[in-house]
């Protein structure tokens, strides 16, 4: 004979069963289960080469002098116009 499958969407019952278990566990069992799962993602992580860790480096330096040097064009471009619309109307000058 066929299991009763029970009208439960498939996300909550994976949420009871968490709930079920996290409540027979005590805290040091949920302090030891989440320290093994925390040794467990940084078994996973990769180092990367020296080439790699120079290279991504030179990208993110590269992209922020990039971003300085767009927002300090339009800090100028913005204080000209501010200056010139409130100020004495010699924008060029910037005083």
């Amino acid at each position: 004979m066929a299991k009763k499958i029970i009208d439960e969407p498939s996300e909550d019952v994976v949420a009871n069963a968490k709930k079920e278990r996290s409540e027979r566990r005590g805290p040091g069992g949920r302090l030891a289960l989440f320290i093994r799962q925390v040794v467990a993602e940084l078994k996973k992580v990769v180092t990367p080469t020296r080439k790699e860790l120079v290279s991504y480096t030179l990208v993110v330096l590269v992209f922020v002098v990039i971003m300085m040097a767009l927002v300090g064009g339009l800090d100028w471009v913005f204080a000209l116009f501010v200056n010139y619309v409130f100020g004495n109307g010699d924008a060029l000058t910037g005083g």
